[in-house]
């Protein structure tokens, strides 16, 4: 029995690809527009970043130009405290004890002490 052999000039091409549209936007307008989309989101970012730093600055600079004014009132505040104390000493004592060697005025140091000790 002879073998079947292929037609003179061979078989025909198989179709194995659709002839279909592709759908969707391609590759490169996928990426440009994640591109944009990055650019405007770094450009927000920096534009951020400066606004920022401009807040910094003028909040340090409103800083430096109010020290005076707290310093004075921290001060006035202290001598009004000074002066109390000084009425409160004389009316239980009787007379003003000198704690310094001078009459120079020492701001008072204040440090924070524990409410409970114990004792061992």
């Amino acid at each position: 029995m002879p073998q079947d052999m292929p037609p003179v000039g061979g078989y025909d091409a198989v179709q194995y690809k659709r002839n279909l549209p592709a759908r969707g936007p391609r590759p490169a307008m996928l990426l440009a527009g994640v591109g944009a989309v990055m650019v405007y989101g770094w450009y927000k970012l920096i534009i951020g970043i400066r606004e920022q730093n401009e807040y910094g600055r003028e909040k340090m600079w409103s800083r430096i130009h109010l020290i005076p004014a707290l310093q004075a009132e921290e001060d006035r505040d202290l001598v009004r405290k000074h002066l109390a104390d000084q009425a409160r000493e004389k009316e239980l004592l009787g007379e003003n004890l000198r704690v310094y060697n001078s009459d120079r005025y020492v701001r008072p140091t204040f440090a924070v002490t524990p409410g409970h000790t114990t004792k061992d």
